[in-house]
């Protein structure tokens, strides 16, 4: 009875150290085995085989592709605005081995390392490029980013930036000064107009003082000319003269008539000797 018992404890032990000794790696997955407290090997996916009690699995690393999320961070930019910016980062381990001893945690350090090059990016840029430069930004943050996980065994696949805004107050600035410049703008086209009309009123005023000026000329020239064409005409005959100046007389004297403002019309007795008084004078 006892060799039975102490059979199925070897037995027992047999099985637990083969059970030990093998290990199943799943696809996707590579694992650090270390022996007596140093690296030993990286199992590869599949059946592996270690030396029980000697070896052990330090590490079990994801060799697929991983998404670390970058939280947002208020950054300062290089003419002092500040924007909110957080971005994802997609990364890939490429050596088990360094992953694991070359950094305390890879992902906190990706994620640490994207968040510290992200700040130094923006902060070299004034606003409105930070704005507009994401590619730019995405470049330089990868390039900045490789330098460093490259001894880590992980690669950085890409980096997208998720948002990048101006923070609350910059962002009501902006629109407090948007509208300021609105203003503006409005305000300069408002004179803008006022002047031209101002312009194109004194220019209109100024074509109609030349246009009457000419007027009064060519009245004065025709006048003239019709007195010298009627001098032409009665020549020495003051008879002639008496009769137009007669009926030029009459006419005036009938228009006072029929104004509503004439109350009384005083006619000279002696018609004849009052427009030979006009002759001689």
């Amino acid at each position: 009875m006892p060799e039975l018992i102490v059979a199925a404890v070897i037995l027992l032990l047999v099985v637990i150290t083969i059970g030990a000794g093998v290990r199943l790696v799943p696809q996707g997955e590579e694992w650090v085995v270390e022996r007596l407290g140093r690296y030993r090997a990286t199992l590869l996916p599949g059946l592996n085989l270690i030396i029980p009690y000697v070896d052990r699995v330090a590490y079990r690393l994801p060799t697929k592709d991983l998404i670390l999320d970058v939280p947002q961070q208020a950054v300062i930019t290089s003419d002092n605005a500040v924007i909110l910016a957080n971005a994802i980062a997609f990364i890939k381990v490429t050596d088990p081995k360094q992953a694991s001893y070359g950094v305390e945690n890879y992902a906190q350090a990706v994620i640490s390392l994207a968040t510290t090059s992200l700040r130094s990016i923006i902060g070299e840029m004034e606003l409105d490029k930070a704005l507009s430069s994401r590619e730019q930004i995405k470049a330089q943050l990868i390039d900045a980013m490789a330098n460093s996980t490259g001894d880590w065994g992980i690669t950085v696949r890409s980096v997208e930036l998720q948002d990048i805004q101006p923070s609350e107050s910059m962002q009501l600035a902006m629109e407090q000064q948007a509208a300021a410049e609105r203003l503006r703008k409005a305000a300069v086209t408002k004179a803008s107009g006022e002047k031209e009309a101002m312009v194109l009123d004194a220019q209109g005023r100024l074509e109609a003082a030349k246009l009457d000026a000419h007027a009064q000329v060519a009245l004065a020239r025709a006048s003239a000319e019709a007195i010298r064409s009627v001098k032409e005409a009665l020549g020495e005959d003051s008879n002639a003269m008496m009769y137009l100046l007669g009926e030029r007389y009459i006419k005036t004297l009938e228009n006072l008539g029929d104004s509503n403002n004439s109350k009384l019309v005083v006619l000279p007795a002696d018609l004849p000797a009052a427009i030979r008084g006009f002759m001689k004078s």
